[in-house]
């Protein structure tokens, strides 16, 4: 169950950088509704690592939240922001994904 919990933690840590890049409107001004759902976000994100760490080693957890969070905001940045997907940046993703799946196997 920490691991269901470690997942569900991150990929609520997803949505908290794009809720803060959508607070931002295109005049520079404040939107409260996606700065709200980031907000939500991070506590949700933040209440499941908690769960998670109960069963699973803070370091364990905490690379793991981070690292789906990372390889999230990166897919997102890619498909909604047309970020570059690049070779170099695809691959340093591959080795964030190759360190999740590596904590999962050895912990």
């Amino acid at each position: 169950m920490a691991w269901l919990y470690l997942l569900l933690a991150g990929l609520l840590e997803i949505g908290w950088p794009l809720g803060l890049k959508y607070a931002r409107a295109e005049d520079g001004s404040l939107r409260f509704g996606p700065l709200a759902l980031a907000a939500v976000s991070m506590i949700l994100s933040g209440g499941m690592l908690y769960l998670a760490q109960r069963d699973i080693p803070m370091g364990t957890a905490y690379a793991v939240w981070t690292g789906i969070g990372t390889l999230g905001a990166v897919a997102l940045g890619i498909v909604l922001f047309q970020e570059p997907a690049t070779a170099v940046r695809l691959g340093c993703a591959a080795m964030i994904l190759a360190g999740i799946v590596g904590l999962k196997l050895f912990s």
